[in-house]
């Protein structure tokens, strides 16, 4: 990569920076395992099961392939994020700041959003490969895949030292217990831990850990779990930029 990049912000997608789940597109598209999508996804999200197993049982659900044009249908219909996430990317690709999706979303997800322009293009994702498609040009330049919750750490690890990016210059955010193995290997390297939206599963994962969350961002729900999307909605990702900013210049 010729970009010489001064930081990264390494970044989990749902209910991290959009109000969605890793699964709704399957839910979109095949209605009747809703509920158990949603169980799984909290097992999961909640350090109940690992990752590789909810995958297992998500499988045994659903067998079906999912084509592009229904992952379309799904993101033409519900495609959302946060406020101010699409202008924190670009903010950030400006500044020479590497933005990298880091997620136990799909990669198939991921390379549709930026095939139809929903989001700016990152240079990285890291996401799982359960559902993806043929290789597009408007693909991020690097995939990473994630199989279980603690490569968030691994791939993020790969990139920063591949590009050369100090450690103290790394931002990580998540909101649950998926978070907390990134967030513990970012604990011991310097990086600057963000919970957004913060979830009582990723607070008693740090607690237990020792973990200091730098800055809890958007709605934080460590003490009270009643979620309140309107409010989420109205929390701005841009108001980051200038906590980014600090730290890049630190």
């Amino acid at each position: 990569m010729s970009v010489r990049y001064k930081a990264i912000v390494s970044s989990d997608w749902n209910e991290c920076l959009a109000p969605c789940g890793p699964f709704d597109f399957i839910s979109f598209n095949f209605p009747e395992i809703k509920p158990q999508l949603n169980a799984i996804f909290q097992q999961y999200t909640g350090n109940q099961i690992a990752l590789g197993e909810a995958v297992g049982q998500i499988r045994h659900l659903w067998s079906d392939p999912v084509k592009p044009e229904q992952m379309d249908a799904y993101l033409d219909e519900a495609f959302t994020t946060y406020s101010g996430v699409a202008n924190l990317i670009e903010w950030c690709l400006s500044r020479n700041i590497l933005f990298m999706i880091n997620t136990t979303g799909m990669i198939g997800y991921f390379q549709r959003v930026f095939a139809k322009g929903l989001l700016p293009r990152v240079p990285v994702i890291s996401a799982h490969p359960m559902v993806s498609f043929p290789e597009n040009s408007s693909d991020p330049r690097y995939i990473y895949d994630l199989f279980e919750t603690g490569d968030k750490a691994k791939n993020s690890e790969t990139v920063i030292r591949s590009m050369g990016i100090p450690a103290d210059k790394a931002i990580l955010m998540g909101d649950s217990g998926g978070d907390g193995s990134h967030f513990e290997w970012g604990s011991k390297t310097g990086a600057f831990l963000v919970g957004s939206m913060t979830k009582t599963s990723l607070d008693d994962y740090c607690s237990k850990k020792n973990i200091l969350i730098n800055l809890r961002f958007g709605v934080d729900y460590s003490q009270d779990d009643k979620k309140d999307v309107q409010k989420e909605m109205q929390v701005n990702f841009m108001d980051l930029a200038t906590t980014i900013e600090a730290i890049v210049n630190s």
